[in-house]
């Protein structure tokens, strides 16, 4: 197999599995009660609306480059999920001496507190590896200006289908683009929603 048939082979594998999660994701919405029938067109607020048509047949960099501008913050540092042995996760700053012997003392020391920590910047192999499902990273959407370009509002406990549901519909009702999504849990949902700029 030649190295442009190995590559092909790879994206169409990705294209596939990419397909099994939108069908995983679909049934979570339907499962809990959450309309998503509608396909609604990934959109960014500006001054006027806008709709942009996402390609999903776009290469690799050209996903990023999207991926950047759909989800813009800070670019000097990013969190990465981890998960214990004991079964707890979250986020933590990504660190470049994380774990190394002397620099890093975990342990004992908060990483807020450490002399020796490293944030690490948002690169496109990061993007690259989150995209692809080789690790688990986020965004931090504050900017130093206090100004933002996305919101994300989380749903969890309690009622949160109906109140995921109500907010979306709102978000319809005044006409703002938002994307609702169920959380990794399976119980809480996420309602995204993409500006041009918002400053503080």
């Amino acid at each position: 197999m030649t190295k442009s048939n190995m590559s092909r082979s790879a994206e169409l594998n990705e294209i596939q599995q990419l397909r099994e999660e939108n069908a995983r994701l679909r049934a979570l919405l339907t499962k809990h009660s959450i309309a998503w029938e509608e396909e609604i067109p990934v959109k960014v607020i500006t001054k006027t609306v806008k709709s942009e048509t996402v390609d999903s047949q776009l290469p690799p960099s050209e996903k990023i480059t999207l991926f950047r501008r759909l989800f813009r913050g800070r670019t000097d540092a990013y969190p990465v999920r981890w998960q214990s042995t004991q079964g707890r996760s979250g986020y933590s700053p990504a660190c470049g001496n994380e774990w190394k012997p002397v620099l890093c003392n975990k342990r004992k020391v908060k990483c807020g507190d450490c002399p020796n920590r490293l944030l690490l910047p948002v690169t496109d192999q990061v993007l690259y590896d989150h995209l692809a499902g080789k690790k688990t990273v986020g965004v931090y959407p504050l900017l130093d200006d206090n100004g933002c370009y996305f919101l994300a509002t989380d749903f969890d406990k309690g009622e949160w289908r109906e109140d995921a549901s109500a907010f979306f519909q709102s978000c319809r009702d005044l006409d703002i683009p938002a994307a609702l999504e169920i959380s990794r849990s399976g119980n809480g949902a996420h309602v995204w929603i993409l500006i041009s700029g918002w400053k503080g």
